[in-house]
């Protein structure tokens, strides 16, 4: 595109602004710029803050009409507490990955900044006696979850296959692909691990005016995990047709189970959950826990209106939030958010079609720019402009087929959010969650383990406590990690 239509495309657009500094650019700045303004689709962000900024108007308006909030209504979900179901929902979804129609996407575009780190937060280390990263624990997750799958299906060794689709950001990206180059991608073939880019948008002024964060770069911020979506359309190398969803159709996957990566307890590729979804045969499915107590400020999966939805803890009034079912006791607002998807490849294909009918949600922040008038770096001292970002969960209202499945917290979410030493969601927490899981499988398994001893069991050896048959009535003494079954007897 030349530079004269270039600039008559984002002068229609009211973006014309961005050209200010043009004259005074060296060669490089100007390609830099040209390159930035060309593969930003400029059209599509007027109308993402138009429709964001609209959206938001009207719901503050004095007569404007809200949704009733509801809980989910009885039969809209199920709970893997029904060993009987569970079992049998865990062997369709071992037949699907048998079959390899399942893959897995993995939301891991943040750094660990709150930790302490700046890495990404997947190579983050908890303190387990092996110092495992996260990603390193998913990684064998899914190669167990391969041979599991293999053994019951009676399949050739080598021969099932769930590939891991990983979306990193920016920032993260190279760091990422290098930590799992280092670290010979955990054992897995790297031509099963498929490295994406979150997408992301520019950085407005409260009028919808594109900020320059330098006279030739325009300031621009990650677009959110529903940024996911988009993501999966986009190239996966600049210049190149292949993108998540061609990767997809090509190796003939029908289910993606989807996730964050700051999960210690995250089952990847749940054959449980898929299996549930399977069976339901939704579109969409979310994984949910059981809310601790009624003031925990944590979204839950609810109805708004007649569309399901995940309603924000402050959207719920005191009286919602501690409601309780005549029947069972429990709270009616009661299934948390994890951010623990089911899809099938067909719905993820469609959301182009309804992407546009979604309202980003503003964030206004204090953004660094350039003055226009002087060329100078601005650092405000209050919010000046404003990011959009897109949840997950926004697509869920447009879900023919949706369907919820309760979990246990203890076995299944353990999020490491906080610095060393808070006291809740932190590397401490998950260290001792992940412990203590490994611990009920040996006791569930039959053995014994002595107070204060801790054993860290390697998902290369148990997924999700199968195949430690040979523990029972064995008494475990001694601390320690094991990454094969044999060495437990080291240990006993």
């Amino acid at each position: 595109m030349s530079i004269d239509t270039l600039r008559k495309r984002y002068e229609a657009a009211g973006q014309g602004h961005l050209f200010k500094f043009w004259s005074k650019l060296n060669e490089t700045e100007k390609a830099e710029l040209v390159s930035q303004l060309e593969a930003l689709n400029i059209e599509r962000v007027n109308r993402i803050f138009f429709k964001a900024v609209s959206s938001e108007t009207e719901a503050l308006q004095p007569d404007a009409h809200a949704d009733s909030i509801e809980p989910l209504p009885k039969g809209a979900s199920d709970s893997v507490s029904d060993a009987v179901k569970a079992k049998e929902w865990r062997q369709t979804g071992l037949d699907a990955i048998a079959r390899g129609e399942v893959g897995v996407l993995l939301m891991a575009g943040g750094q660990g900044t709150r930790l302490g780190s700046t890495a990404p937060k997947g190579c983050y280390d908890i303190g387990l006696p092996s110092h495992k990263s996260l990603f390193q624990y998913q990684a064998e997750r899914i190669a167990r979850l391969q041979t599991v799958a293999e053994t019951e299906g009676k399949k050739p060794a080598g021969s099932v296959v769930v590939p891991w689709y990983v979306m990193t950001s920016g920032p993260t990206r190279r760091e990422t692909e290098d930590f799992f180059k280092k670290n010979s991608y955990f054992g897995l073939d790297s031509r099963n691990v498929v490295f994406f880019e979150q997408g992301t948008l520019p950085c407005l002024t409260m009028e919808g005016k594109v900020l320059l964060d330098s006279p030739s770069r325009v300031a621009v911020a990650p677009d959110g995990n529903g940024g996911l979506y988009a993501a999966t359309r986009s190239p996966l190398t600049p210049g190149k047709p292949d993108t998540v969803l061609s990767d997809l159709a090509k190796r003939k996957i029908l289910y993606v189970h989807a996730y964050c990566v700051d999960n210690c307890l995250v089952r990847v590729a749940d054959p449980v959950f898929l299996g549930y979804s399977i069976q339901k045969q939704a579109d969409c499915a979310a994984k949910v826990v059981p809310k601790t107590h009624p003031a925990e400020s944590v979204g839950v999966v609810a109805c708004r209106g007649t569309k399901f939805s995940v309603v924000e803890y402050s959207e719920i009034s005191k009286e919602q939030a501690e409601r309780r079912d005549a029947d069972t006791g429990e709270l009616t607002f009661r299934a948390g958010n994890i951010a623990n998807h089911f899809y099938t490849t067909t719905y993820l294909n469609r959301v182009e079609a309804f992407e546009e009918e979604l309202a980003f949600h503003i964030a206004r922040k204090k953004i660094p720019h350039v003055d226009l008038e002087t060329g100078e770096i601005v650092k405000p001292a209050k919010a000046n402009g404003m990011k959009m970002e897109m949840f997950v969960f926004d697509v869920f209202p447009f879900t023919e087929r949706f369907s919820v499945l309760e979990v246990q917290r203890n076995e299944e979410f353990s999020p490491l959010k906080n610095a060393p030493g808070t006291g809740s969601d932190d590397p401490e927490t998950s260290r001792r969650d992940l412990l203590a899981q490994h611990k009920r499988f040996l006791v569930q398994a039959g053995a014994t383990v002595k107070e204060g001893i801790e054993i860290e069991i390697s998902p290369l050896v148990s997924y999700a406590g199968e195949g430690l048959e040979t523990v029972k009535g064995k008494v475990f003494t001694r601390s320690g990690m094991v990454e094969g079954i044999e060495e437990l007897d080291a240990l006993a």
